[in-house]
């Protein structure tokens, strides 16, 4: 008995198991709540058992296919218009139900972190549109960041569909929310965004193979990364590396070594210098990469304790932990984020309190971003920390090496992010990225137009729109030599590649931040190039000028525009600033420019026969002015090669 019980028992396994092997299954893309494209065949895809009888139903059509050997199946559903809710019915030797799907245009939002920056990170300057952010017409599916350097992938391993709520819509793509709210109020068509962006990330990292061959360096890197022993060894020497800098910084730091740690509310300092925040140490002298622990006593008055409050401490170059009367208040461990810190009831109390701030900096300069806001607040009371602190050094360290991000290296986010999504329609991409290819401007038109060429390719729907973001103006950390203008000039000339459109943000941008806040602006603007490309509209203007051609008057340069909407304006009523002119030696000096009808005349009484011109040419080019007269600035330019 013992010995049939046991075989019956295996049979059971084995039956479950084939049985298993059966069960049909679903990308992840095609669930519950998804928006697929309208008006355009859509393929709906799985797997299941070698040669099972598959049967999809959607919108009162039968759709019947065979797997392929390797499992694999296949069907196409005819076009619909936008619409929905509806349910679509998979059938095989299990059943699956697919909810709430609505028909309407679905867009990829790729890039670096100016796309995948959430509305969380925003909510400060935005807090009426999150609260009435409730649109069941507005739906995201977050990509969380994958990489693989061996194949396409067919599935990405997590991920949901979400309509907007006040709750939702934080994790939203900020720049996309924007772009699919002022669409949806225009034309009342569901959309859907695919959020596939990654901080940090290069343009090479988002190429398939294919493309990656055109560039030598990066088709290299590409396939030393597909050894698995290339990347673990990397992973493994850097954790070990950084773990030791860490531990080794956290023995030698002079805050932990007394019987009262420098946070302590019992501390008593001594031997403390004077610093004002904000701003770096190293302009106090302090050419050293370590910790420096941050002091300061502040008044609180009684109206603002008993109940919750927040800290803002801008943003910290490198790391970062704080204590508010000798309690943890919270720690970020890299410079990018803004530092938001939740206080809750009770941890300040009325009259002294002490802040104190532990800062890490492994390289560059170490300390606080001017230009940022430095306070507690509680409803609609602030107490403002800008000022003298008190600061000493805990521990000198080499600076750390930067960490390799496997992430960022050639092709393996097309292939784990993008390769997943080929098959499934869409209305067109918006992409912001730029930032990590500013070492290459020289090579980025090459790469971004062979980008946008490739993923075409691969999605096989024609040239669909590709709306891209030119760089913001920003100068924090970055010379007047860098790759800043000459990036934007790649973008530009981009412009070159058919239905392709870009919105210009050098006005909106934060000279002391990599992701400027104004992301509504942002999202309009691409909305404006999606009503010219992908909606066809007439008669409107959907961007700023856009530099055409030059000729040579003499001692002057008339220079010609494209996009001049009801004519050329300086705006704010000044004159036009931000031009500079050269003559054959390429000494750009500094230009008068004046508006003569839809064309912009410059000169310098200094060059006398001039051969080029360059506009907004700088990293954060203040005060830059040339604009159409619908309010869109010109894009930064420049006339020589």
């Amino acid at each position: 008995m013992k010995f049939l019980s046991l075989n019956i028992t295996c049979l059971l396994v084995v039956l479950h198991y084939t049985l298993s092997l059966g069960q049909v299954r679903l990308p992840r893309l095609i669930s519950d709540g998804m928006v697929i494209q309208r008006d355009v065949e859509v393929k709906v895809w799985g797997w299941a058992a070698a040669r099972e009888v598959v049967t999809v139903r959607f919108k009162g059509k039968n759709y019947t296919t065979k797997t392929s050997a390797e499992g694999k199946w296949q069907v196409t559903l005819v076009p619909s218009p936008a619409g929905g809710p509806y349910d679509l019915d998979v059938e095989a030797s299990n059943h699956i139900t697919v909810k709430n799907i609505l028909v309407g245009d679905v867009w990829v939002c790729s890039g670096q972190s100016n796309m995948a920056l959430p509305m969380e990170r925003v909510k400060e300057r935005y807090p009426d549109v999150i609260a009435q952010a409730s649109n069941p017409f507005i739906r995201h599916f977050f990509l969380s960041t994958q990489y693989n350097f061996k194949q396409p992938q067919d599935d990405i391993p997590s991920g949901s569909w979400e309509a907007a709520t006040p709750a939702s819509v934080l994790k939203f793509s900020a720049t996309a929310y924007f772009f699919a709210k002022t669409l949806y109020e225009k034309y009342h068509i569901p959309v859907g965004l695919l959020n596939a962006s990654v901080g940090g990330s290069p343009a090479e990292a988002w190429l398939s193979a294919e493309a990656l061959k055109t560039f030598p360096e990066a088709w290299k890197e590409s396939q030393r990364f597909s050894n698995d022993r290339v990347i673990d060894s990397i992973i493994t020497a850097e954790r070990l590396r950084n773990t030791r800098w860490y531990n080794s910084l956290r023995r030698a730091d002079e805050g932990y070594k007394g019987e009262i740690p420098w946070f302590d509310v019992n501390y008593i300092p001594s031997g403390w210098s004077v610093m004002n925040i904000p701003g770096y140490w190293r302009d106090y002298g302090l050419a050293i990469h370590g910790v420096v622990w941050f002091r300061k006593e502040v008044n609180i008055p009684a109206s603002i304790t008993g109940k919750p409050a927040r800290l803002f401490l801008g943003c910290i170059v490198d790391s970062d932990s704080v204590y508010i009367n000798g309690i943890f208040a919270g720690s970020i461990g890299y410079r990018y984020p803004p530092r938001r810190y939740e206080l809750p009831a009770g941890l300040l109390k009325p009259g002294k309190n002490t802040i104190v701030i532990r800062v890490i900096n492994s390289s560059g300069k170490g300390g606080f971003v001017k230009d940022k806001n430095y306070k507690i607040v509680s409803g609609k009371e602030s107490v403002d920390l800008q000022g003298a602190w008190q600061y000493k050094v805990g521990a000198i360290a080499d600076s750390l090496p930067p960490t390799t991000f496997i992430q960022y290296k050639a092709g393996g986010l097309f292939n784990a992010m993008i390769a997943p999504l080929v098959h499934y329609p869409i209305k067109g991409v918006i992409w912001y990225q730029g930032e990590s290819n500013i070492g290459i401007p020289g090579q980025y038109q090459a790469l971004f137009s062979s980008l946008i060429t490739d993923w075409r390719k691969q999605w096989k729907q024609g040239n669909f729109p590709f709306l891209y973001v030119q760089l913001a103006n920003y100068s924090l950390d970055a010379t007047a030599e860098s790759g800043w203008p000459a990036l934007r000039e790649a973008q530009r000339k981009t412009l070159s590649v058919p239905n392709t459109g870009m919105a210009v943000t050098i006005d909106i941008g934060e000279w002391n931040d990599l992701h400027p806040l104004n992301k509504e602006d942002v999202g309009k603007r691409l909305a404006l190039l999606a009503e010219k490309w992908a909606y066809h509209e007439k008669n409107i203007v959907y961007t700023g000028p856009l530099y055409q051609s030059m000729k040579i008057k003499k001692n002057k340069i008339s220079l010609t525009f494209t996009n001049t909407g009801s004519g050329l304006t300086a705006k704010g009523g000044d004159a036009l600033k931000q031009f500079m002119i050269a003559g054959s030696d390429k000494q750009f000096v500094p230009a008068q420019a004046i508006i003569q009808g839809n064309r912009v005349t410059v000169w310098s009484e200094s060059v006398t026969s001039p051969v080029a011109v360059r506009y907004a040419w700088a990293n954060d080019p203040k005060g830059a002015n040339l604009y159409n007269k619908e309010g869109l600035p010109a894009s930064p330019f420049k006339t020589d090669d």
